[in-house]
């Protein structure tokens, strides 16, 4: 990712922040009412799905989460403005094969990009989803915008908070947009003793949506 040609293209499409100069480590602030754009990173990460038979089979202990639900859609909307119904439609699809409902999720880890039409299109999502009941965290202004290893890395840092029941601050975040009436996760980490589900959002260019809700196994 870290290459001239993929910069430029970006930087073209003026959705790359430019890094103030005195403080250039919070170029990228999701969801803040001076966001700029995103930072671009390179990274990847693996999960490994196993199925309750198989862990038994083989003697193994069993795994503290589960993969509890998933939904995927494409609508289609624009080629690259984010369509917050889109959206809405994927998270509660999410919800529904986890066979849970919006208020049994503790931490939303969102797609949080920091540019100005994706932050606002999803911050309008989640509220309809969520109304203001679930904690919000972005970990984007952290390793920057990995694209396709973005929801996996951004899975394990769902998993991880889920594990400490701890919920990450928004990195750089210190006024939120006040068009976004959300519960933050911001300046420190949050005890979110008792968590029993987290649910990710990836969100990226032609509508495509994906969500993932993690719980822990002993939910299920």
């Amino acid at each position: 990712m870290l290459t001239p040609g993929v910069m430029a293209s970006w930087h073209a499409m003026r959705v790359m922040a430019p890094p103030p100069a005195d403080a250039p480590s919070s170029a990228c602030r999701p969801f803040s009412g001076d966001r700029a754009g995103f930072a671009i990173g390179e990274g990847a990460a693996a999960l490994v799905l196993e199925s309750e038979a198989h862990a038994a089979a083989r003697g193994a202990e069993a795994a503290p989460f589960v993969l509890a639900g998933y939904a995927t859609n494409c609508d289609g909307t624009h080629i690259t403005n984010p369509d917050s119904a889109g959206q809405v439609r994927v998270m509660r699809a999410a919800l529904r094969d986890a066979g849970i409902e919006a208020s049994d999720v503790g931490h939303i880890n969102a797609h949080g990009t920091a540019t100005s039409a994706g932050d606002a299109a999803e911050a309008a999502s989640i509220r309809e989803v969520f109304g203001k009941g679930a904690p919000v965290s972005a970990t984007k202004a952290i390793h920057g915008h990995v694209l396709g290893g973005g929801g996996a890395i951004e899975l394990i840092a769902a998993l991880r908070a889920l594990a400490r029941e701890t919920l990450p601050p928004i990195a750089n975040l210190q006024t939120p947009d006040a068009a976004f009436d959300l519960d933050f996760v911001q300046g420190e980490a949050r005890e979110a003793k008792g968590i029993r589900y987290a649910l990710s959002n990836s969100f990226a260019f032609g509508g495509t949506n994906a969500v993932i809700v993690a719980g822990r196994a002993s939910e299920r």
